[in-house]
């Protein structure tokens, strides 16, 4: 039976530093670390035999992605359904910024984690509904080697798929800027064999 290898990984940093912001949909690009991050990954994966790169349409997944696929005779695919958690009319702003004007929103997505939208935003059941889909297709795909550039919120969400866990656990998966995850398929069964695995900088290896 032939095994199917899907890394999973998450863009590279695009330079909101410590603070914590909704980010959401809104098309930023990488920073300079960000791009030191996917050269990284670049230089990790010049070794790996990658059949095909797919990566959501916004345009720091699609830099991680063409970045990486430099190394390769490849020109990354891009889903809009791989498109991060769309959080609506609280993209863009702090955490501290919606907790102020929106004090009850705020706590109910805290007490609803799974089905609550932000006002014209989605849900991570929304999202799981738009991510699944594209993933097994993906996964069942002829090739054998596959990398997918994503999100955080994303990433979380196939990841609960693979594992058989409840969406309530999605921030019980850390996913870092420019992390790795390997997802393995053997017939009908997908094993996580790694998860948020992080560049060294000095060794060019994964820790």
């Amino acid at each position: 039976m032939v095994r199917k290898l899907i890394y999973l990984v998450r863009h590279g940093d695009i330079g909101l530093e410590k603070e914590k912001r909704f980010i959401g949909q809104s098309d930023l690009p990488l920073s300079t670390l960000g791009r030191e991050q996917a050269i990284l990954l670049k230089k990790i994966f010049s070794r790996v035999p990658i059949d095909n790169i797919y990566c959501s349409d916004l345009l720091r997944a699609q830099q991680t992605a063409e970045i990486i696929a430099s190394a390769h005779p490849i020109i990354p695919t891009t889903c809009a359904e791989l498109r991060e958690l769309h959080m609506g009319v609280w993209e863009g702003k702090s955490f501290a910024e919606i907790k102020a004007k929106y004090p009850e929103e705020f706590k109910e997505r805290g007490k609803d984690i799974v089905n609550y939208r932000p006002p014209k935003g989605e849900s991570f059941s929304d999202c799981y509904g738009r991510v699944k889909p594209v993933f097994e297709y993906l996964s069942e795909s002829v090739e054998t080697t596959i990398l997918i550039v994503g999100h955080a919120g994303v990433n979380r969400v196939i990841l609960c798929h693979v594992l058989g866990i409840p969406l309530e656990n999605v921030f019980r998966l850390e996913q870092n800027y420019g992390c790795v995850n390997l997802i393995t398929k053997e017939g009908l069964k997908n094993r996580l064999k790694y998860c948020n695995y992080i560049i060294n900088r000095d060794l060019y290896r994964m820790d």
